[in-house]
């Protein structure tokens, strides 16, 4: 703030001062007429002070006011996992043109698409540079300023399990943690959705009448039929059973894959090091994931893959359940043959909870702000609009199946609004994770 308006205040307040109390003493000694001029001149000075300060508050061109206005807008920026993406951009346009303030300041709501596995990288390799003080204190303008419009608010990663991950990271480098699981700012979920097989119907119909259920032991054995197609019953010109999972360098729900696959193998929810390490688990593994399709070619979108190559992606696989939904209409129009859907004994699931960072890296009034779009999220209307997308609410108010919604559309092809088997897998450790990365680089992704 510049110091040159308010001295030339202040001097004039001196002067009327000064005026006054010469005024004063003049008027004692004097009559009638000397108090007359000391009031005019104490109503001009009074007037010119007056008129000092109106200028200096209301003059356009000043832009250092005597009260600091506040900076804005409090910008938040939400790192989004892809499969919820489209929902959550979606959602903070209507946020931001709703006008919303946090501690008298405007906020934006900053969306930026990215897998959880890249996420996680980045954040493990501390991309966006933490404050090992713990504290802002001796930041430069610059640094401030890279705080204030690079790190990340918020982070919706595709599972709970990698916010424990990179939280366990940080409170090992810095000491502290940086993701809560209580509390105000704890993370929550935000929407649902499961991985399911999504096989078209041609395939699915051979298969069900050689296996009977779809699972992952019937994905293996068509994997391995040595003459393909005719051995299992189906046409020659299919040639060999394609599967299709996402490639997990570029998309998490690879992983998830082979986290359900290991299920079933084991029977069990609950998945170790020493259980993905197994020489005949991994042989079952290799065999299996010899069926998929061009796996150095795969992009993080899988299920538009499938939708928009048709069989040359593959004839089914274990997808996203959004993602299969949002797919399935253009697979029918492209290709004629439909997708079915079918929901796996042991389920994975992502849960993308939304997670406020809570370190010093963000201020209050972004954390706040961040806050009340959670809240918005989760809101009836907004949630209704998840499902619009294909994924499932965790607000109670809101129904997959109340209107035209994708689950009723394709509930003939097999989409379940209440999934009768809750076998849900655990959560895997970092241990298990980088060991399946391993094999998959060794085994496959070469």
């Amino acid at each position: 703030m510049e110091l040159a308006p308010i001295i030339g205040t202040l001097a004039l307040g001196v002067i009327a001062m000064v005026l006054a109390i010469y005024f004063f003493v003049a008027t004692a000694r004097g009559g009638r007429r000397t108090q007359a001029i000391f009031f005019l001149m104490l109503g001009v000075v009074l007037l010119v002070v007056a008129a000092g300060l109106g200028w200096q508050r209301f003059n356009p061109n000043n832009a250092q006011a005597l009260v600091a206005t506040p900076r804005g807008p409090v910008q938040v920026r939400v790192v989004t996992a892809l499969p919820v993406e489209p929902w959550v951009r979606e959602a903070a346009k209507r946020f931001n043109a709703s006008n919303p303030t946090q501690d008298g300041q405007p906020v934006e709501i900053q969306v930026v698409a990215m897998d959880g596995l890249t996420a996680l990288g980045k954040f493990d390799r501390d991309d966006y540079g933490t404050l090992v003080s713990g504290t802002r204190e001796g930041l430069t303008a610059g640094e401030l300023e890279r705080l204030a419009t690079t790190f990340p608010t918020v982070w919706i990663p595709d599972s709970r399990y990698l916010v424990e991950l990179a939280n366990a990271s940080y409170k090992e480098r810095l000491g502290r943690d940086v993701f809560l699981t209580d509390g105000e700012y704890r993370a929550r979920p935000i929407a649902i959705s499961l991985f399911v097989w999504g096989i078209y119907q041609s395939r699915a119909d051979v298969l069900a009448q050689k296996y009977g259920e779809i699972t992952w032991q019937t994905v293996h054995d068509a994997a391995i039929a040595k003459s393909g197609w005719p051995e299992l019953g189906g046409d020659a010109k299919w040639g060999f059973f394609k599967l299709v999972v996402p490639n997990p360098r570029r998309n998490v729900g690879g992983l998830a894959a082979m986290i359900a696959a290991a299920g079933e193998y084991y029977d069990r929810v609950n998945i170790s090091t020493e259980d993905v390490t197994n020489p005949e688990f991994q042989q079952w593994l290799k065999e299996l994931m010899g069926a998929l399709t061009d796996v150095s070619g795969a992009s993080a979108y899988t299920a538009e893959d499938f939708a928009l190559f048709g069989y040359s992606a593959g004839d089914g696989g274990q997808l996203l359940e959004s993602d299969l939904l949002n797919s399935m209409e253009g697979i029918r129009t492209r290709w004629s043959d439909p997708l079915v859907i079918r929901y796996p004994k042991y389920v994975t699931w992502f849960d993308f909870p939304y997670t406020i960072w809570v370190g010093p890296e963000t201020t209050a009034a972004e954390k706040n702000a961040a806050l009340q779009f959670q809240q918005f999220l989760l809101t009836a209307d907004i949630q209704r609009l998840a499902v619009q997308g294909g994924l499932r609410p965790v607000n109670s108010e809101v129904s997959i199946t109340a209107g035209d919604t994708l689950f009723t559309q394709w509930q003939s092809q097999g989409v379940e609004a209440i999934v009768p088997r809750t076998t849900r897998m655990n959560s895997p450790s970092r241990d298990v994770l980088l060991a399946l990365l391993r094999w998959f680089d060794l085994n496959v992704g070469n």
